[in-house]
This record gives C-alpha cells, structure tokens and sequence, in this order.
C-alpha cells in the first residue's frame, strides 16, 4: 500500500488539491443563493431557465447533473413557492415544460449581481492567463464520464 501512495503521490496529491480547491470556490459562489434562502440546486433551476427558456423536465434534470428524484423534490418546491411552474408539452402530451413565472424572473434578476461579485471574488486569486490556462486544463475532463 505504502509503494502504491509514493508510487501514485502527485496524482493523488493533485485530487486532493482540486477537491479542496472546488469546496473553497463552491462555498463562496453558493453564497448569494443562501443569502436569498435557495439552496444551491433551486438557483441552479432559476438560473436555467432565465438563460434557456422554458425546458421540459428532463432536458433540465440533464443539464444540471442532478437526480430525477431529487429534481422532482426541487421542482416541486419552487412550483409551490411561486418561482416555476409546470405546464403539459403540448408537443408531448406525457412530458411537462418548466418555466420561471415573474417572481422567478424577479427572484434570478435580484441574486445574479450577487452571484457574479462572489464569483469574481472567488477567481480573484488567478490573473487573466491563470483563468485562461485552467479553462483549457480542465476541459481535458470533459470526455471522461
């Protein structure tokens, strides 16, 4: 076990680090959303949708890599606090289209600024080319799963 560690250190070294790193930026970042008493999934949902448009639920289940379970919860939520709601796909009589109604819309519009200041302030560390180079780093994941 112990020449399996030294063996494979940097690569478990640099897991470590990246983890600790997504904690920290997720923290910071998820800030706004908890300010405004939405966990991070329900402004994940509002943020969709204020970009995308009305989406069917699993088109919205796919984009955020959540659960259907869990989107179900989530969906169910904020269908009752007033910031979606659900309506049959007229193209698709089985499926429903989700979209933001105006509190939703108002609720997105008020977090956003937040949101992108925590955002600044947690990249804050890296310079343009550090921003640039990570972005070109990190998208060598993107075929993994």
């Amino acid at each position: 076990m112990k020449e399996l560690f030294e063996k494979e250190a940097l690569d478990l070294k640099t897991m470590i680090v990246f983890r600790k790193a997504d904690r920290s930026i997720r923290c910071l970042e998820q800030k706004a959303a908890r300010d405004h008493n939405l966990t991070p999934s329900q402004f994940s949902v509002l943020d969709t949708l204020y970009a995308k448009g009305k989406m069917r639920i699993q088109d919205l289940t796919d984009r955020m890599l959540a659960t259907s379970g869990n989107m179900t919860v989530i969906i169910r939520n904020m269908e009752r606090d007033g910031l979606i709601t659900r309506v049959c796909d007229p193209s698709d009589r089985r499926a429903f289209l989700i979209e933001l109604t105006a509190l939703g819309r108002e609720t997105i519009e008020a977090i956003y600024p937040e949101h992108v200041a925590y955002v600044k302030e947690a990249l804050s560390v890296l310079d343009q080319q550090d921003k640039e180079d990570l972005i070109r780093i990190l998208k060598k994941f993107k075929n993994l799963s």
